[in-house]
């Protein structure tokens, strides 16, 4: 089974800092977000990658091709430029392929552009959410309900603290609580390949908007709850919550 990244977005509203590297670069306690994300399906066993890219694809490209220099000490011979790297890293059996799937191509064509590497049965996330989700549960849903396409349902952390308040007194002050109420498509799918035949490699073409729609309609979508944790870096303060979380040793999505 495949798993599929949407990494080719611009990310504009993390501003300056997308400006240098694409949004699923941006750093999570010293790695990038995109390694988090593959981090949690490798810990449940799925480590064979298909990443599509987009801006700044080369920044992508180049990581995981020196992948072994970032992620180990090494000793370097200048004058012949042997190289002893001195420790092994965890992802020494990951395979990642990693796609140009074009600069301003939607979702759905970035999809379909892949399709030559994908299984019968894949999944798919994005490049910029994290979650604490049960990857072997979100499959076995998917698999008892028999649709095209399984999407993980998750409620939204709201953007600002909360105040519980009582005949104007402050009770409680609740960081970033979650809604109690309306779910949100969190990434984190599964689908068949039959979802191809829903979409085309046109850069106009959209998944949620377009082949979702159509899904719905034939009734050919599940939705699996997640009542547990799931953020997404947005924007630069999100990024600064991720770190911080990070820094503290409160990482919910760090189930390795």
């Amino acid at each position: 089974m495949k798993v599929v990244i949407l990494a080719g977005g611009y990310g504009t509203r993390l501003g300056e800092i997308t400006e240098q590297i694409p949004k699923p670069m941006v750093s999570v306690g010293g790695k990038p977000i995109l390694w988090h994300i593959m981090k949690i399906y490798a810990h449940y066993g799925f480590k064979d990658f298909v990443i599509s890219l987009g801006y700044k694809a080369d920044v992508i490209k180049h990581y995981f091709y020196n992948y072994k220099s970032h992620s180990s000490d090494f000793t370097i011979e200048l004058g012949s430029g042997d190289i002893t790297f001195h420790n092994t890293n965890e992802e020494a059996d990951w395979k990642v392929t990693l796609v140009d799937t074009g600069l301003n191509s939607l979702k759905g064509a970035r999809l379909k552009r892949i399709e030559r590497y994908l299984d019968d049965i894949n999944m798919v996330t994005y490049g910029d959410g994290l979650s604490d989700i049960s990857i072997p549960d979100l499959i076995t849903f998917h698999n008892q309900k028999g649709k095209i396409v399984t999407i993980s349902g998750v409620h939204p952390p709201a953007r600002f603290g909360e105040l519980i308040e009582e005949n104007g007194t402050l009770l409680e002050f609740q960081e970033k609580p979650q809604t109690s109420s309306g779910l949100i498509n969190g990434g984190f799918m599964v689908f068949d390949k039959m979802l191809l035949n829903y979409l085309t490699p046109d850069e106009s073409c959209d998944l949620e908007y377009g082949a979702f729609d159509t899904l719905t309609s034939e009734n050919q979508i599940s939705v699996f709850k997640h009542t547990g944790n799931w953020e997404c870096v947005d924007h630069e303060r999100d990024l600064k919550h991720m770190n911080k979380l990070w820094s503290e040793d409160k990482a919910f999505w760090k189930v390795w």
